[in-house]
């Protein structure tokens, strides 16, 4: 096991050598070429005066350029702040003056909009990936031209700051959690070995590189030396080709993504034979979906879930184990999953019962950065992570997620759960994807909304679906409201944002 994030690369190198190890766009790189790459742009850094402990901000869409500098960051001892593409200038001002950073590596064409973050920051740098665009900015293809040697490696002890990810903020500014380096090679590690991710796998994934899920996969390669082929964004078509094209093994995504890819025309003309499994995570994904994902793609869809807090994954199904539909299955090797009174964190729920799903071991969060209130809000004293998610354990030790606490709708006095509507719209034949929110009610205090996407070539009506919802759900728990929509609002990861739901209201 590495001490640190920084000695990958060479020791990926020494393994793998010229096997080829990421594809980008037509761009092929070895194990050698991206060590190589890594010792030019760690030199670089150097150069301009990173130093180990320095923070460096990564802002910018998947690229080559960074995971380059994902590991250049790494190898010199700095702490990498991975950054959501999708928030503002006035957003990443904040990160990069609440963790100080020194300086932001980004896409040229986020240059104009951050420039002014160095007048009111301890930034010194703006890096741009692509065209050089201002005399004031650094460029990262002259920066790596340079050959500046890259520092003798420091000793980093394995329990160091490595990370730190700020979470998407849903009240307030977002927190920055703080990932040792252990955390993350663990997390990638374990996972690799509940996958069986290895040197014989081809993955495609356009999950966002800054996001937990994308870190484990880009690991994976670079521990275990799987190819990665890297889309910029995701594109249904586009990632169905290169399936087919390199042959892949694996494909990794959200279920928006899977949903989008089996509403695609291009579905039915691809060879998926090289397929060998699929995951999914990021949001819970109805059990009806995932068998029409199986059906289309002829190999197992297995669950994960993970989070920020815990550098990566904290469950999902063994490979070789049984594969339970609509659960996100038991904990990674090290580590501790069990479900808490939602009132009394100390109390454990009987099996099957619902409570917050709490999670323990190596891979939790040395704690929110600078922000001592929230840390202790989050970890128990005894080491028990506070996740957020409502769900429930079986006999097996396998989870089952119910929901987010924060989407619960409290409608007369009965909890209903977005996800559990959710679930059985998606089994609409005419649904293609179905997003459920919450609607203030003089009456019943809240009630629940579903904002759905049809199918292409397909039609239904608000009352077929308010019927088909009968058939499955009590009443108290069906949507009050239907609103047909041609997308909601997601993440960069295309997790449904419930929260914003209600900027569709018609």
């Amino acid at each position: 096991m590495f001490d640190h994030i920084g000695q990958i690369p060479a020791a990926a190198a020494l393994k793998f050598s010229n096997q080829t190890a990421l594809i980008f766009e037509d761009e092929k790189f070895s194990f050698n070429e991206i060590n190589s790459l890594v010792e030019k742009a760690a030199g670089g850094l150097s150069e301009l005066g990173i130093l180990p402990g320095d923070t460096v901000t990564l802002y910018a869409e998947n690229s080559w350029e960074w995971i380059i500098s994902y590991y250049a960051i790494a190898r010199l001892g700095a702490v990498i702040n991975p950054v959501n593409t999708m928030l503002t200038p006035e957003e990443l001002e904040y990160v990069a003056k609440d963790c100080g950073a020194k300086a932001i590596i980004t896409s040229s064409d986020k240059v104009a909009g951050i420039w002014s973050i160095t007048e009111v920051s301890d930034v010194s740098y703006i890096i741009s990936f692509g065209a050089k665009v201002d005399e004031s900015v650094v460029c990262f293809d002259t920066l790596i031209a340079t050959d500046s040697t890259a520092p003798h490696p420091t000793k980093i002890a394995p329990t160091a700051l490595s990370t730190i990810g700020y979470t998407s903020g849903t009240t307030g500014h977002p927190k920055g959690a703080m990932q040792s380096h252990q955390a993350v090679i663990i997390n990638a590690a374990m996972t690799s070995q509940m996958q069986m991710r290895g040197h014989e796998d081809c993955i495609i994934s356009a999950l966002p590189c800054p996001h937990v899920y994308a870190n484990v996969i880009m690991m994976s390669m670079m521990m275990f030396g799987s190819k990665l082929v890297l889309h910029r964004t995701f594109d249904a078509g586009a990632v169905l080709a290169d399936i087919e094209k390199h042959q892949a093994t694996i494909v990794d995504g959200v279920p928006a993504m899977y949903m989008f890819m089996l509403n695609s025309p291009a579905l039915a003309n691809i060879d998926l034979s090289s397929l060998k499994r699929c995951y999914v995570g990021g949001q819970t994904m109805p059990v009806a979906t995932m068998e029409a994902v199986e059906t289309a793609f002829k190999v197992p869809l297995i669950e994960l879930w993970g989070m920020t807090e815990i550098a990566g994954l904290g469950s999902t199904h063994p490979l070789y184990g049984p594969n339970k539909h609509g659960s996100i299955g038991c904990a990674l090797p090290y580590c501790e999953l069990r479900i808490a009174d939602v009132d009394d964190a100390k109390k454990t729920m009987p099996r099957g019962e619902v409570g917050e799903l709490m999670v323990r071991g190596p891979i939790v969060m040395l704690g929110y950065f600078n922000n001592e209130v929230q840390t202790r809000e989050a970890i128990e004293p005894d080491g028990w992570l506070h996740t957020g998610d409502l769900g429930t354990m079986d006999e097996d030790g396998c989870v089952f997620i119910v929901d987010r606490k924060k989407d619960m709708i409290l409608t007369a006095g009965y909890n209903v759960y977005p996800a559990e509507i959710e679930r059985v719209l998606a089994a609409h034949p005419a649904v293609a994807l179905a997003a459920v929110g919450k609607l203030a009610d003089p009456v019943k205090g809240e009630i629940a909304k579903a904002y759905i996407v049809l199918k292409s070539e397909t039609s239904t009506s608000e009352d077929e679906i308010m019927t088909f919802c009968r058939k499955s759900l009590a009443a108290y728990k069906c949507p009050r409201k239907i609103q047909f929509v041609s997308d909601v609002p997601k993440t960069s990861t295309g997790k449904i944002l419930r929260r914003e739901l209600y900027t569709l209201d018609d």
